[in-house]
């Protein structure tokens, strides 16, 4: 089977595009990936997975026309591409990671020449744009995104959900049930492990939070919670790993409250190399919003904290509270510094407690890993295949 996988993304610090390519490029499937550039070649074959990097990108968008127009430029380039390939040696899927939703119309011509189509909705569209944004949800902006989710979901031959809330929320407003499957990030067992851990007591206590740095993510809380404990737990090192239009924002936060010793902000890192970083963590931090976009976000970290035997803390939202209770996270109150400040010094002082709960969740996530759940997958892209016309 011929696959091209469609990313504004970077491949390699995205573990749900990774986990999909790599399972089936390990079954002998054809794999191509059009992904975004960050410092890397044009061309790679990672693990037997074709990885054409078309347009380089610095997360920095402050302005709405910025973001649209470098998206944009990647349906296009995307779109050129993808169909010259498919010309010339047809692919049988084409599996489109959103967002953005529309990006899903760069398959039209494979579309229309018979391949089958899957649409992955890692973010929700419009409630992302709104939190990004500032938009409201009775602007224009927003129901003109809706109208885009719409058509987007019904352009695709079936549609992927990244977890039951949004599954909710898309089937009710733009498409059917049946249409849908929900895949969590789950974790893969390869990558995120127990072993990986070979630091040894160094008098340090090191927090750790890795992914995209956005408002939504609610670093700057975790931030002034640091500045609420630097007293108490002096051994305390928060260390942030990312990018995204916020980081300018924490790293003057950290320099205005005088942090600099105890919390670091470092670039991000490809999903192989921060899995050995996130293993070599005592704690992992989680610190969402819980507004309309990020209290309904699932976080992969969580899962890869889970697997990796690092105890977390996450805010108490929507959607963890959905799939998680107290014996396997410490939660606290969503924007709340004092709150987070206090399970801080209360997973850094109860070893006893930190080692319950990364043992209740690794228990959990034995039973959603993508050991289990890639046999799903690959019953889903073989009858979309089969039952093609």
């Amino acid at each position: 089977m011929r696959i091209c996988m469609l990313a504004y993304s970077f491949y390699e610090s995205d573990n749900r595009i990774m986990r999909y390519a790599e399972a089936l490029a390990g079954r002998g499937d054809y794999v191509d990936v059009l992904a975004l550039r960050n410092n890397n070649a044009t061309y790679e074959n990672i693990n037997g997975v074709n990885v054409y990097r078309i347009q380089s990108r610095e997360i920095n968008e402050r302005t709405k026309l910025s973001y649209l127009f470098r998206i944009m430029r990647f349906i296009a380039r995307s779109g050129w591409l993808l169909t010259r390939k498919h010309l010339k040696d047809p692919y049988d899927l084409i599996h489109v990671h959103s967002i953005p939703d529309f990006e899903v119309f760069a398959a039209l011509v494979p579309k229309l020449l018979g391949a089958k189509v899957i649409l992955d909705i890692h973010d929700i569209v419009p409630e992302f744009y709104a939190s990004k944004f500032g938009v409201s949800k009775g602007s224009v902006v927003f129901k003109a995104l809706k109208l885009i989710e719409r058509w987007s979901t019904n352009f695709a031959d079936h549609v992927i959900i990244a977890n039951h809330l949004w599954e909710k929320v898309i089937t009710a407003r733009s498409v059917k049930q049946e249409k849908c499957s929900t895949f969590l990030n789950y974790p893969d067992s390869s990558m995120f492990n127990t072993a990986l851990r070979t630091r040894h007591d160094d008098g340090r206590f090191i927090m750790m939070y890795p992914g995209t740095l956005n408002w939504h993510q609610g670093l700057d809380i975790a931030i002034k919670a640091m500045d609420l404990i630097r007293d108490k737990a002096p051994e305390a090192k928060l260390h942030i790993y990312g990018y995204g239009s916020a980081k300018e924002d924490l790293s003057r936060l950290i320099e205005e409250r005088s942090l600099q010793k105890q919390v670091q902000v470092f670039d991000g890192l490809p999903i192989k190399m921060i899995a050995g970083i996130m293993a070599n963590a005592d704690l992992g931090i989680v610190p969402k919003r819980n507004d309309s976009f990020g209290g309904d976000a699932f976080s992969t970290k969580i899962f890869e904290f889970m697997a990796l035997g690092v105890p977390i803390i996450a805010a108490n939202t929507r959607i963890d509270r959905y799939y998680f209770n107290d014996s396997i996270i410490k939660f606290f109150e969503p924007g709340d510094e004092e709150s987070l400040a206090e399970a801080m010094l209360i997973m850094i002082k109860n070893q006893r407690l930190r080692k319950e709960l990364a043992a209740n969740a690794l228990t959990y996530v034995a039973q959603q890993s993508w050991d289990i759940k890639r046999k799903d997958y690959y019953n889903l892209v073989d009858g979309l295949v089969k039952g093609k016309s």
